[in-house]
């Protein structure tokens, strides 16, 4: 640490506390040439993880808004929160491997569908339906022929 007053280089550390709000360190020193006190802060540098919007804009990545996007997918579907909480925490870490902090929505949002479409296919065309933007009808009923088609979609029990 360089000393405010001198410049020179080397000091000790006399004291050391942490903050009131636990996000950083406070650190009195004394140069060892003037032997003036000076204090200084010691906070963890927090570059949030990003996602790049189509548009280009670049957003914080947001759990509970991720979260939110399934919960109103798999309403009054039989899907537990703890599912949906393992989706999240996936989504999340495929975030966090990227080198660059950041990934694209369409990456996101593909990894998110593929994990619904194993899951729920209702839930997953729930989702589609919002993420791919479907502009009519026709591209609905193309998805929905994709899945009956390639899909492990089975037929649900009938009620007698």
């Amino acid at each position: 640490m360089k000393c405010p007053y001198c410049g020179f280089t080397q000091d000790r550390v006399v004291d050391s506390r942490e903050s009131k709000e636990a996000d950083s360190i406070r650190r009195r020193r004394e140069c060892e040439k003037c032997e003036k006190r000076f204090t200084t802060y010691e906070r963890i540098d927090e570059i949030p993880y990003m996602v790049v919007k189509k548009d280009g804009r670049r957003e914080k990545f947001e759990r509970q808004k991720v979260f939110s996007g399934l919960l109103r997918a798999c309403e009054k579907r039989p899907v537990s929160a703890s599912q949906l909480e393992q989706i999240v925490n996936e989504t999340e870490s495929f975030i966090i491997d990227s080198p660059e902090r950041e990934r694209t929505t369409s990456e996101v949002g593909e990894l998110i569908m593929r994990q619904l479409k194993t899951l729920d296919t209702v839930a997953y065309i729930r989702f589609a339906s919002v993420y791919l933007d479907f502009k009519d009808v026709r591209e609905f009923k193309a998805e929905l022929e994709e899945l009956l088609t390639h899909g492990k979609v089975t037929q649900p029990a009938r009620k007698k």
